[in-house]
């Protein structure tokens, strides 16, 4: 009687490992199911006017309300660039075939699976960089950027960019944009500019983000300093786009993008300098500090754009001495102190804004100091 007893201990235990294998397997699959793993859509049902691939499938997702909600659910948003990019990589199949020609005519095809992998992670690696946080939640962070920081890794900057520490920072909580476990800047701060800066956590935010920014649907604020005196306030409209002299600037030239960018004197320091408000209606590359060089009162501290006054100008030595201090500011005086937007998700409307660093204060100081 022992013998049948011992049998069926030993199956039980049997039992009992594998059941406690099949539930790792299925605790496992859980924790994956982050993002859906397929998307179904049937051709005939949605009756659209497409006929190539990638501009079906795109417009499909945008008419598809299971597909819709599904994405939502997930936080994830899906664009033509990464349709194609689905397609070239052989994430997705008409009839059950694989394909990998965007172009595909899917006139004779019944069902497209789209299938979306995990994301892979991020080629820059973390780094546990100080972060000065404004605000969090699971879509978006936003940020205080200190001056010196460059957003994006580069052939120059390789690490301790901004990427860097939010890849530490947000670590899993990062979702994946583009199929990529990284950041979504929205928009940039050059190296020596600081300030309020947004960026996006999950997908379905950063194209929300995208589109807010695309259609000017916020409010953005710089403070910056100068060279002279502008005129009260004023409107510039002129179109910017590479310099044809010298290829790391930009500069109004006829064939460029319109930008525009409105600003307000808020406090003058003859006979040096103005501290001014500007206001972007467009978001170009350098826009303030080419716009402002243009009017002929270029950025102090701007080695790229900036035209300060000359020495000559002064006869009495402590002005001469005093233009010597401020020609040394080390960077462009320009912070971005104000963010408004709504929410990317709920809607809800965000206000940020962000004093002047201590050198710009100090600079200032050193404008309104007289003898």
């Amino acid at each position: 009687m022992k013998k049948p007893k011992i049998i069926a201990i030993i199956f039980i235990v049997f039992i009992l490992e594998i059941t406690k294998e099949v539930f790792s397997v299925f605790e496992s699959n859980i924790l994956d199911m982050t993002l859906p793993t397929k998307i179904v859509l049937f051709v005939k049902d949605l009756n659209l006017p497409f006929e190539r691939l990638d501009t079906w499938v795109t417009e499909a997702i945008k008419v598809s309300e299971p597909t819709k909600q599904l994405l939502n659910e997930n936080n994830l948003s899906i664009s033509r660039s990464r349709i194609k990019n689905l397609i070239e990589n052989k994430h997705i199949k008409a009839d059950g075939g694989i394909v990998t020609i965007p172009s595909l005519n899917i006139k004779n095809y019944e069902i497209i699976e789209i299938l979306l992998p995990k994301p892979s992670e991020a080629i820059p690696l973390p780094e546990n960089i100080k972060l000065e946080i404004l605000y969090e939640d699971e879509f978006i962070i936003v940020i205080n950027k200190r001056s010196g920081m460059v957003v994006h890794p580069a052939p120059g900057s390789p690490n301790g960019t901004l990427v860097n520490a939010l890849l530490y920072h947000c670590g899993e909580n990062l979702k994946g944009i583009g199929g990529v476990k990284r950041p979504g800047i929205v928009h940039r701060l050059d190296k020596n500019t600081s300030g309020v800066m947004v960026i996006a956590k999950t997908e379905l935010a950063h194209t929300n983000l995208c589109k807010i920014f695309f259609n000017h649907d916020l409010d953005r604020r710089y403070n910056a300093v100068v060279w002279g005196q502008p005129i009260n306030k004023g409107i510039i409209e002129k179109p910017i786009g590479r310099s044809q002299l010298n290829r790391k600037k930009m500069a109004v030239v006829e064939k460029g993008k319109m930008a525009i960018t409105k600003w307000k004197v808020l406090d003058i320091f003859t006979p040096f300098a103005s501290l001014i408000e500007c206001k972007l209606e467009t978001g170009k590359t350098h826009q303030i500090r080419v716009h402002m060089s243009y009017l002929g009162h270029s950025l102090i501290g701007d080695d790229l754009y900036g035209k300060p006054i000359t020495q000559k100008y002064f006869k009495n030595s402590y002005l001469k001495e005093k233009n010597k201090i401020i020609k040394s500011f080390s960077r462009q005086a320009l912070h971005a102190t104000k963010l408004c937007f709504n929410h990317p998700i709920n809607n809800k409307y965000l206000e940020f804004s962000s004093h002047l660093p201590k050198d710009i204060s100090l600079l200032i100081e050193n404008l309104r100091y007289k003898i």
